[in-house]
């Protein structure tokens, strides 16, 4: 295999050996946690605009299979491993993760002490970075990354987001509404075993969202910066004028804007929360969670939104969760369907069905 550098901002330079697509590629080099799940992790919309780290030593080993994609294609820009399996065992009759990111136009690079590269990134936070061959400029690549806008400047959720309105009959009594920031396919699953389902691109107006017919409605995980100025164009508002109207329920950065449109702000978290693993206490139990989030909700800035916090991670006490005193909101920084991951959690979206069932507007 051929020689290459993952290169950071601050002129780090890690050697390795490229695999998957013969590209360069730049992004933010951030990691995650889960010991499997990693064709989960690089299909993940959320993570649009990324490099991604797999802490896990070996990544590869059960092959590509198509059942663990959370969406259509890849989504991280390139992929950081310490070694990566050549050979995966037949036992799911899965594909090579070399000929995959192949296939789908994305660089990888091993031999990385992810170990060395993930305290970096924990003590200093995430960064940007670039994947290259060995014969680069690295000065070069250094001062391009210094003078390039950071990945979360883009409308990432744009990219990820779907491009028309769907419906899926269900056969159910109810029908809720899906705004899709980057949804991940469990989210769709979970829904359409409870309710019919309509998905909306993440710019749908307020008025055609309510015009739809739907009972309540769900706001997607996604990328990037929920206070982008093109989501505090359409995400907000379109919430903003549909919190009295009709139960929501946000999810990642789902829960992110719901907390803007309801006046709170935002920020971004110094290496993010990304990994199935996540403690986050509630209702005096502490669950284990599966999270993909760089940015958190202001907890000081909820004073008159009416949102109160009944969520709280366990590693660095933000906050995971919050709900309306008075209208039908709640929303979860964690991915209640999770996979890999626990399951644990999937009863919010029962939680969601009660209370379009006990709510008239």
């Amino acid at each position: 295999m051929a020689q290459g550098y993952l290169v950071l901002e601050d002129g780090t330079l890690f050697e390795g050996e490229l695999f998957g697509a013969c590209a360069d590629a730049v992004g933010e080099v951030v990691f995650e946690t889960n010991m499997s799940g990693y064709q989960e992790g690089l299909t993940d919309p959320s993570y649009e605009g990324q490099i991604l780290v797999m802490t896990y030593p070996l990544i590869g080993n059960y092959g590509i299979v198509d059942d663990y994609t959370k969406s259509p294609g890849i989504h991280v820009r390139a992929v950081v491993v310490r070694e990566f399996c050549k050979d995966p065992s037949p036992m799911y009759s899965g594909g090579c993760i070399d000929e995959y990111l192949k296939n789908n136009g994305v660089p990888g690079i091993s031999g990385i002490d992810t170990r060395e590269l993930v305290i970096k990134i924990r003590n200093n936070g995430t960064m940007k970075g670039a994947i290259v061959s060995a014969d680069a400029d690295v000065d070069k690549v250094v001062a391009d990354l210094k003078a390039s806008p950071a990945s979360d400047e883009e409308n990432l959720v744009a990219k990820v987001s779907c491009k028309e309105v769907t419906r899926t009959d269900s056969s159910k009594d109810v029908t809720v509404g899906l705004l899709d920031c980057g949804a991940e396919s469990w989210i769709a699953k979970a829904l359409a075993e409870r309710f019919n389902v309509v998905t909306f691109p993440y710019d749908t107006s307020a008025d055609t969202i309510r015009s739809s017919g739907i009972s309540g409605l769900v706001v997607s995980n996604g990328p990037g910066n929920p206070a982008h100025p093109a989501i505090m164009e359409t995400v907000v508002p379109a919430i903003r004028e549909l919190s009295d109207k009709m139960p929501i329920f946000g999810i990642g950065l789902g829960a992110q804007v719901t907390a803007l449109a309801m006046g709170a702000k935002t920020y971004k978290l110094k290496f993010g929360h990304r990994g199935g693993n996540q403690p986050v206490r509630c209702n005096g139990r502490v669950h284990i969670t599966t999270q993909n989030h760089g940015y958190s909700i202001d907890e000081g800035s909820l004073e008159g939104t009416g949102l109160v916090v009944n969520q709280v991670n366990l590693f660095d006490n933000t906050v995971e969760g919050v709900e309306h005193g008075e209208l039908p909101i709640f929303a979860t920084q964690y991915h209640p369907m999770a996979s890999p991951g626990a399951w644990d959690e999937e009863a919010v979206f029962d939680k969601f069905a009660s209370m379009i069932e006990g709510v008239k507007f």
